[in-house]
């Protein structure tokens, strides 16, 4: 940093700019905007960074990120416990819970499968969607993976670790966007389109 930023704010520009997807200059515009605001808003975001290293945990259930154990879902009297929604991180939960239509539980891995990466089975929370499996009255694991090399590998070691244990395994559909052109569409798109296809 310049020596002719100050200490403190070239801290914070430091801190911000080791977020995901931050780069320097929007660092810097997020700093000097922090430094630009109120004092209470200053602390408000202050607290709840630190709020969320202190007041969140995870679900020993599900592994979702909740305030109590369990997570309000796994609480619920209203969810069906025998269909449960297998996803990579807890921003899935989050954006099949938008849709209002999975009325079910969720477990969440943690991630994917990735050898490249170093990312092996026992690195996720596999292990614990089997014993879950094993001790639970659960019909049916819906394999909501990314739809990605990573995704497919993780859906696939899922499937074949648990087959033949009776609970039903499907995978999300996939296939064309709402509002999308099919001609824009690439090749692997169409197909799984097709594949899955419905009657009317």
């Amino acid at each position: 940093m310049p020596a002719a930023l100050a200490r403190p704010l070239a801290r914070l520009i430091d801190e911000l700019s080791k977020l995901p997807g931050v780069g320097p200059k929007t660092a810097q515009r997020l700093a000097y905007h922090i430094l630009r605001a109120s004092h209470g808003d200053a602390e408000a975001l202050a607290a709840a960074v630190r709020s969320v290293k202190t007041d969140l945990r995870y679900c020993s259930t599900c592994f979702n990120i909740a305030e109590s154990d369990p997570c309000a879902i796994c609480a619920s009297d209203e969810r069906d416990k025998r269909i449960v929604c297998v996803v990579e991180e807890p921003l899935d939960v989050l954006a099949i819970e938008r849709t209002g239509q999975f009325r079910g539980m969720y477990h969440v891995l943690h991630g994917a499968i990735s050898p490249v990466n170093g990312v092996r089975p026992d690195d996720l929370k596999i292990p614990q969607l089997v014993d879950r499996l094993r001790r639970g009255s659960i019909e049916e694991l819906i394999l909501a993976t990314n739809p990605n090399l990573e995704g497919d590998a993780t859906a696939m070691y899922i499937g074949q670790l648990i087959s033949g244990n009776g609970v039903r395994v499907t995978r999300l559909a996939r296939g064309l966007p709402m509002g999308g052109d099919l001609e824009w569409a690439d090749e692997v798109t169409v197909s799984r389109a097709l594949e899955g296809r419905r009657g009317l």
